[in-house]
């Protein structure tokens, strides 16, 4: 099948990759077992449960273009922040050789993917409704993580990228040659993403560059009887905490929200120094991150999403623009 592979529709994707994931949990001896696709958006996240109840979750590598030693740099980092008091994430699990990633031809697409078993963490994840305790959580955890990862250091078979660019790492489909932007939406864009990286350039110069998460939204974020967990590395990297912030602030709707996580990050330690300004470039930056995945995905459903996303994009660029321009 090949490329059409990802022409076909979200549940016979599914329904592939589910054959997939068998073939991935029998490298940890689970055959028996019951599979149930519980996430399929830029990866496919599966239930596990086996016959005596043992749950786990197996992370399925699709639109990711992380690299085996990414791979290995997320579990790493994962085992680090596992032993620090006031974070709480799902545990990597080893399969029968000892490794901790798992890949597997799979034919209906011709592309070797790759998997990480996880433990199952129990709760429900934050979402877009979350309340003052749990953003408050969330702030709190967050600045006990930027704390601990400066001293953290990867082995040397390990490797992430530095988001100092505003496509952190990425494929670019906004300003290359595989843009589809109209003359006028691309010199928007590009005049933004200057501003921004200026913005970056003047972060980075005057702040430790230490591994962060990258994608601490309401859907990465569990909570189950009042304790905040913290899950999906998969898009770490070296950053700087404002990065983090600015990610976790975009998928919020009130001040009172921003204050809330902002509150519990001061209950750990000194918020990073920004300007409003400069937050706004961080802001925008991610709202350009996610354009630019609705170009390069192959996710049905999101490209659907596109036209919409494209056309307040574009809204939010020109206010952006008239506010640094004055």
């Amino acid at each position: 099948m090949g490329s059409d592979f990802f022409d076909s529709t979200s549940q016979q994707q599914i329904e592939s990759f589910t054959k997939s994931a068998r073939e991935i949990l029998a490298e940890y001896g689970l055959y028996d077992v019951e599979i149930s696709c519980i996430n399929y958006e830029f990866n496919a996240t599966f239930k596990v449960v086996t016959d005596n109840g043992d749950k786990y979750a197996l992370r399925i590598n699709v639109n990711s273009t992380r690299t085996p030693s990414n791979m290995l740099a997320e579990i790493e980092f994962i085992n680090f922040l596992s032993r620090i008091k006031g974070i709480e994430t799902p545990k990597p699990i080893a399969n029968n050789i000892d490794r901790y990633i798992t890949s597997v031809l799979h034919t209906d697409s011709g592309k070797t993917i790759y998997g990480i078993l996880y433990s199952w963490l129990e709760g429900e994840e934050i979402g877009d409704e979350p309340t003052h305790e749990q953003l408050f959580s969330v702030g709190a955890a967050m600045a006990t993580m930027h704390q601990s990862s400066l001293q953290f250091k990867l082995s040397e078979l390990a490797e992430l990228p530095t988001f100092s660019d505003w496509l952190w790492g990425t494929q670019d489909y906004l300003l290359s040659d595989k843009s589809r932007l109209t003359q006028e939406q691309y010199e928007a864009i590009r005049d933004a993403i200057a501003i921004i990286e200026n913005d970056t350039r003047n972060l980075f110069s005057s702040n430790p560059i230490q591994i962060i998460h990258g994608d601490l939204h309401g859907w990465n974020l569990m909570w189950h009887e009042g304790e905040l967990a913290i899950f999906d590395f998969d898009d770490c990297g070296y950053g700087i905490p404002h990065q983090d912030l600015a990610v976790a602030l975009y998928y919020l709707d009130t001040p009172a929200q921003d204050e809330a996580i902002l509150e519990g990050y001061r209950s750990i330690c000194e918020i990073p120094a920004y300007s409003k300004a400069q937050m706004s470039s961080l802001l925008l930056q991610r709202r350009l991150v996610l354009l630019n995945y609705l170009y390069e995905t192959k996710n049905p459903e999101h490209k659907a999403m596109l036209p919409a996303y494209l056309e307040k994009t574009m809204e939010r660029v020109a206010g952006f623009l008239t506010d640094v321009r004055g």
